[in-house]
């Protein structure tokens, strides 16, 4: 009973410092992996590592030599299929990938036989909450553990990337499981974070209602705005979210309407105050005037956009933003049931969105992305090649532009395309595997065997896995 309840303490003593007292420090660091320790080690066993927060751990394994025999290899850059390819990988990065014929082995290297198999990038999902909403009695502790668990579903589903949209009520949480990964506390994908985003205030401050400081940020006017966004970079965010277009309904004739949030020199100081900071926007918007005011404000993604015109995509377009719609996250079933409610059955969101969807996939030039919103609510964690079958079946996209948008296009929006989105020498041994071919059968993206992610092997479902390599 003592133990437990020292444990109990202590995982609430830790769960509270990753929200709140140990964010500072995290936000510089963006989380630092152990290092060695420098001074003479009188512990026990052999010289640990030091830790993030100046604990001793296990020092991580030395890097190793891998080589990938890929029967069929997604070449993200060119939309090609490739057959018969080699990629080498040495640590966390890959060293060399080429024909079969042309990539020599390295004595001694563990090899990876997939060759009846589809090797694919490291897919990036640009919509995730790694955290379930926050219930009234949730506890810190529940919460972060769900995020975590969360994490590691997504990255076993391929998604060795992801840019998490708010943290759903838990504050800061999502700065410190960002950084506990990159850190290897724990696996789960390469994370850019948005903390808590930022919601208009329509009404005035309620002194005796205080406002959730793990909730989205109330702002009121342009100056809180900037404010809001200050903070929450103070704490480690990546991106700032904002909510400039609220809920839909329709008029008695069937026309769709969406709540207008922010005015628009509001919305427009927040953007600003972002990228004074080195920051990205991104807008959670259904249409209307809240969606045009985000696309005029230059916000960098444009997200969902249901009722998105031509006029807008163009919009869009030249002022080189991009859109994610979460396609998947919007044609569920529950949104004709609450559009059958509100209307008695006469109109519906999901074919407009559909639409809107297509028409923008035909739009020359639109950058657009892949998010799937996987939230814990409608949409579980694991199973986001969802949204690229969607994006297929329903968008307009082709496998390959699906693809890519999931690859090429999001690593793009993230910055990171130096890093990740292709299978090239210099970047990320980030890597997946289908035993089909997805750009016969997209649907091949929900049944993932192999899941690599800086060169660690994550999930690898096949039956003969790794075997020794004999020199040849």
């Amino acid at each position: 009973m003592q133990n437990q309840f020292l444990r109990n303490r202590f995982v609430r003593s830790v769960a509270f410092a990753m929200l709140f007292g140990s964010l500072n420090v995290g936000a510089q660091t963006a989380g630092v992996p152990p290092r060695l320790l420098a001074t003479p080690w009188r512990g026990a066993g052999p010289t640990p590592c030091v830790g993030s927060d100046g604990g001793v751990e296990q020092c991580p394994p030395a890097p190793r030599v891998v080589a990938i025999r890929a029967g069929r290899l997604f070449d993200s850059k060119s939309g090609q299929m490739r057959t018969k390819q080699v990629v080498i990988v040495s640590g966390e990065r890959i060293t060399e990938v080429g024909p079969q014929g042309q990539v020599k082995i390295p004595e001694g290297a563990s090899i990876v036989d997939l060759r009846e198999a589809t090797v694919l990038p490291g897919l990036i999902d640009a919509h995730t909450h790694m955290f379930n909403t926050r219930k009234p009695n949730g506890k810190t502790e529940d919460y972060m553990l769900i995020g975590a668990q969360n994490a590691l579903f997504d990255l076993r589903a391929g998604f060795t990337t992801a840019r998490d949209m708010t943290s759903h009520g838990n504050g800061y949480g999502d700065v410190a499981i960002r950084n506990a990964i990159n850190e290897g506390r724990i696996d789960g994908p390469r994370y850019q974070v948005s903390t808590r985003g930022i919601v208009w205030g329509a009404k005035p401050k309620d002194p005796a209602a205080p406002e959730d400081p793990l909730a989205a940020a109330v702002v009121r006017s342009a100056e809180e705005a900037r404010a809001a966004v200050r903070d929450q970079v103070a704490h480690g965010t990546d991106w700032i979210k904002l909510y400039p277009a609220g809920a839909y309904s329709f008029t008695p004739t069937g026309v769709a309407e969406y709540e207008v949030t922010y005015p628009l020199p509001v919305l427009q100081a927040a953007i600003d105050e972002a990228h004074r900071l080195g920051k990205k926007s991104t807008c959670h918007n259904y249409g209307g005037e809240g969606l045009r005011n985000a696309i005029v404000a230059g916000c960098d993604v444009i997200e969902h956009a249901f009722g998105l015109d031509q006029e807008e995509a163009n919009m869009i377009v030249a002022k080189g933003l991009y859109y994610d719609p979460t396609l998947q996250r919007y044609t569920e079933p529950y949104m004709d049931d609450n559009d059958a409610k509100s209307t008695g059955g006469k109109y519906r969101m999901i074919p407009i969105f559909e639409k809107a969807v297509a028409m923008a996939a035909t739009t020359k030039g639109m950058k657009l992305m892949v998010g799937s919103g996987a939230d814990g609510s409608t949409f579980a964690h694991g199973t986001q090649a969802l949204e690229l079958v969607q994006l297929v079946m329903h968008g307009g996209l082709t496998s390959v532009r699906a693809l890519q948008a999931a690859t090429m296009t999001n690593a793009e929006a993230l910055g990171w395309h130096d890093q990740i989105g292709s299978i090239e020498k210099g970047k990320f041994a980030d890597l997946i595997a289908v035993s089909g071919d997805p750009l016969a059968d997209i649907t091949e993206m929900e049944r993932v065997q192999f899941v690599m992610k800086g060169g660690k092997i994550i999930r690898d479902d096949r039956a003969r896995g790794i075997e020794r390599a004999s020199r040849k």
